[in-house]
């Protein structure tokens, strides 16, 4: 899979195209350098941010040459390290997680649940599906594929046929959760969407980078679909049990208790 392995921590997956691998919780993070300009595709944790900042060292880029960040998804583990480099670069995500993203939703990034610190900050360019952003040695094409949560993207790179993807698919055709604004019909529509692609080399969030990435996107495509079938199961056994006036008495109840808290 990997070209050159420069250090444990770091991997040249293409020329001039670097896996961070990610210190956990956070995520992967990817450096790609263009012929003029910069680019991270997420930046993992607030707190492994110094871990980040000697990766960037050891590639011989300070901070301040990191041009352009792309952010999967608005989840804690992928961008929280982005407020260190937001007064010098470009952060772009997609339009429904910049939303978030920019009015702090904390319990949609996670950052409530997960008791994480956090400087703010927000995204200069809201995404939209289909927008390109050309490096000259590379061309990155955003793909929404909500799923995971509504602002989830995929990032292919259209002459090596590369495919990031975030938390959407992951190696072997594992899913991530449905989160908060995520759903299973969006998710399967998403896999199907990447299912048509050409895809060479997958690298997703966390783990390591797929080894077979049309038959894991296929895979990820059938588990989608046990997946909504199983929760249709679970929905009409539920109904079964209590009756669906109940069901919504008891998601109501949930609701209050949490707000109570």
């Amino acid at each position: 899979m990997a070209d050159t392995v420069t250090t444990s921590k770091i991997v040249e997956l293409k020329p001039n195209i670097y896996q961070i691998k990610a210190e956990k919780p956070g995520s992967h993070v990817y450096l790609i350098k263009g012929n003029h300009k910069n680019v991270l595709i997420d930046t993992g944790m607030t707190a492994n941010f110094h871990h980040l900042k000697a990766s960037l060292q050891e590639l011989g880029l300070r901070p301040k040459d990191v041009h352009f960040i792309i952010l999967t998804h608005e989840h804690f583990d992928h961008i929280g390290a982005t407020s260190y480099l937001f007064d010098t670069a470009v952060v772009a995500a997609h339009r429904l997680a910049a939303n978030k993203i920019e009015l702090q939703d904390e319990f949609v990034t996670m950052m409530k649940y997960c008791n994480v610190s956090y400087r703010p900050f927000y995204a200069d360019i809201w995404l939209e599906d289909g927008s390109l952003i050309d490096l000259g040695s590379y061309k990155l094409h955003i793909l929404h594929t909500p799923g995971h949560t509504s602002g989830c993207i995929c990032v292919y790179e259209t002459q090596e046929r590369l495919l990031f993807t975030g938390d959407t698919v992951f190696g072997g055709g594992t899913l991530s959760s449905i989160a908060s604004s995520g759903n299973i019909s969006d998710y399967m529509s998403s896999l199907q969407r990447l299912s048509a692609l050409r895809v060479e080399a997958l690298y997703p969030g966390h783990g390591k980078p797929s080894e077979d990435p049309q038959g894991d996107i296929a895979r990820g495509l059938e588990n989608a679909r046990v997946l909504f079938d199983d929760t249709k199961i679970l929905f009409d056994t539920l109904a079964r049990k209590w009756g669906r006036q109940g069901m919504i008495q008891r998601a109501l109840g949930r609701l209050s208790t949490s707000k109570g808290n």
